[in-house]
């Protein structure tokens, strides 16, 4: 297992107060040692305040404030950046609402000692989700089953935001080229990190819809990774990925 001192997690949060404090409690019990860095778009409800009194009790917490909300992949971005100039050699990306089991963090770093990037996967072995209901559940995996077949990118759950990527594969991917947020985001690093020759592994997990707070997904959402995926396609053909 690589060393979780190398390691941080980027959580972008916006209206999840009622989150963070268990969140970081939960993420400390399974790996003690590794760093957090909380990306908050100007949160109403207060959550950035709720992270700044979690700092002065833990040095491992980082965040990172922004003025306004612009999606999730700005959020990851800007994230991976101060990450990448900390010097992690390790960078994961999770929910903050629960539906990323902190306990799976364990298994994610045994697997980055031969892999570039691993990514947590509900379709690896079955179908691993809770509490969705059946249409936004077949709206995932038809879509995931959608952008394999139109990027050739061997990969069962490509709209997931559980994974842990090696700083190299960040560092080869020019995030000034990157449009994108929501699912269609995750489907983009993928296909970018997969061209580039990295070495990727997909592991189980269960994921469990949110309990507290207000789900962000959007149909604008949707219809981005509707039309991303044919973009990443042109793009392969024409060697400019």
């Amino acid at each position: 297992m690589v060393d979780p001192k190398n390691a941080v997690i980027v959580i972008p949060t916006y209206n999840e107060a009622l989150n963070v404090e268990r969140l970081v409690k939960e993420i400390r019990r399974h790996v003690p040692e590794i760093s957090i860095l909380f990306v908050d778009d100007n949160s109403p409800d207060g959550t950035a305040d709720i992270i700044k009194e979690l700092q002065k009790e833990d040095e491992r917490i980082f965040l990172l404030e922004r003025q306004r909300k612009e999606g999730l992949g700005r959020a990851y971005i800007a994230g991976f950046r101060v990450a990448l100039e900390k010097g992690f050699d390790y960078i994961f990306e999770m929910d903050a609402d629960f539906s990323h089991d902190p306990k799976e963090l364990l298994n994610f770093l045994k697997e980055m000692q031969q892999h570039d990037l691993v990514i947590g996967s509900r379709y690896i072995k079955g179908v691993n989700v809770i509490n969705w209901p059946l249409k936004r559940l077949l709206l995932s995996y038809f879509a995931n089953l959608y952008t394999r077949i139109i990027t050739g990118v061997p990969i069962a759950d490509c709209t997931g935001g559980y994974k842990c990527f090696r700083k190299e594969v960040l560092q080869a991917i020019d995030f000034d080229r990157i449009k994108s947020n929501g699912y269609a985001f995750q489907i983009e690093l993928n296909v970018k990190a997969w061209e580039k020759g990295f070495k990727i592994k997909e592991i189980p997990i269960i994921f469990v819809d949110r309990v507290y707070g207000e789900s962000k997904l959007s149909k604008k959402i949707m219809w981005e990774a509707v039309f991303l995926v044919w973009k990443l396609r042109f793009l392969s053909l024409i060697k400019k990925l």
